[in-house]
């Protein structure tokens, strides 16, 4: 079975490049990879059709920066909090918890988030993140 893998984020804006990281290493691999702003109901789109799907996303839960973790879209509500920081007004959470409400989620949906620290205008990826998105695609390469 074919997996779409969706890789979400603002190169520009620091650690949110954190799923986008992932894709391209994959890409280099010769994985089929999509990159994607994050804009919910644009992703919503991208995985329809797809048996299963894995986004990967930068999150802020409070973690160490650069600690994966790994969501059964599913099976529990991704958001959280709602009065959490996002540089995505609509973005995966909603988008998540959109398509379950609406019956379109993927078969398979797991969402692996990376704990970010930086999300400044302009700024790299932290070292952390870096690291952390490098150690995803191996993982996921293996996958």
């Amino acid at each position: 079975m074919e997996c779409r893998i969706i890789g979400c984020g603002n190169a520009a804006r620091g650690d949110d490049a954190a799923g986008l990281l992932v894709a391209r290493r994959l890409r280099e691999w010769g994985v089929d990879t999509l990159e994607h702003s994050g804009e919910g109901l644009a992703l919503m789109e991208s995985w329809r059709g797809h048996d299963a799907v894995i986004v990967i996303d930068a999150v802020v839960t409070g973690g160490t920066p650069g600690a994966v973790t790994v969501w059964d879209g599913r099976k529990a509500p991704v958001i959280q909090d709602r009065r959490r920081n996002s540089t995505h007004a609509f973005g995966v959470a909603e988008a998540v918890e959109l398509a379950r409400v609406l019956g379109r989620l993927p078969p398979r949906l797991s969402i692996y988030g990376i704990e970010g620290r930086r999300f400044d205008l302009g700024s790299a990826p932290s070292p952390e993140v870096s690291a952390a998105a490098e150690r995803l695609a191996q993982r996921l390469f293996r996958y």
